[in-house]
């Protein structure tokens, strides 16, 4: 079994497709502030990590910074966390949060999820859940089974990209084809708003 964590998740998807955040791992005070130049603010820093799977937990997630000052904060406490291996610098984006998963299941082999994301996944538990390969129609299917669905659909006038989830949701279930080999793929969240659907956070366990 390999754990693919972070930038080498993220660089699997990326290479099959998929929108991914701008980011750079870095473990200097100076290649951050390059960095955080370059991507431009405002940004989110995580904890890179192979042994913090849920960086949340630790205070490994710092989101919308916005300056050099609020930048070297959160660079501090990125890196003094246990088991830090250095701080990765992502764009920020602005949006709601979604879930797409697969997980291969020793009876109906890979199911394909989606649903609410962020950290209230397991407490709201909004999934809807497909057996692979699935049609573009029961994709359409599953996303208008959850709660999250009247939040794509608009609220207060604001329609979220629903066409780029349902491409995302497509591409997701033909990654159970090509790659057999994918025992759990997690991607939480999806950060979706009117333009864009972006993976920001990825986890891919291979057998």
């Amino acid at each position: 079994m390999k754990i693919l964590v972070e930038k080498e998740a993220e660089d699997f998807l990326e290479k099959e497709g998929f929108p991914l955040a701008e980011r750079k791992v870095v473990n200097t005070e100076e290649k951050m502030l390059k960095s955080a130049e370059r991507i431009g603010y405002p940004l989110v820093f995580k904890v890179h990590s192979k042994k913090i799977l849920h960086k949340s937990d630790v205070g490994g997630v710092k989101v919308d910074i916005r300056n050099e000052q609020e930048a070297r904060k959160a660079y501090k406490e990125i890196i003094n966390i246990k088991d830090s291996e250095g701080c990765l610098i992502q764009r920020f984006i602005a949006g709601d949060w979604f879930l797409i998963g697969l997980k291969k299941d020793p009876t109906f082999n890979h199911v394909l999820a989606f649903g609410m994301g962020g950290i209230y996944t397991e407490v709201i538990k909004d999934i809807a859940l497909r057996i692979c390969p699935v049609s573009l129609n029961e994709i359409r299917k599953m996303i208008k089974e959850t709660k999250s669905y009247k939040i794509l659909k608009g609220v207060r006038g604001k329609k979220l990209n629903i066409k780029q989830v349902e491409k995302l949701l497509q591409k997701t279930s033909k990654l159970a084809q090509k790659y057999p080999n994918i025992k759990e793929l997690d991607i939480n969240p999806l950060v979706v708003n009117e333009k864009e659907a972006i993976a920001v956070d990825v986890r891919i366990i291979l057998e």
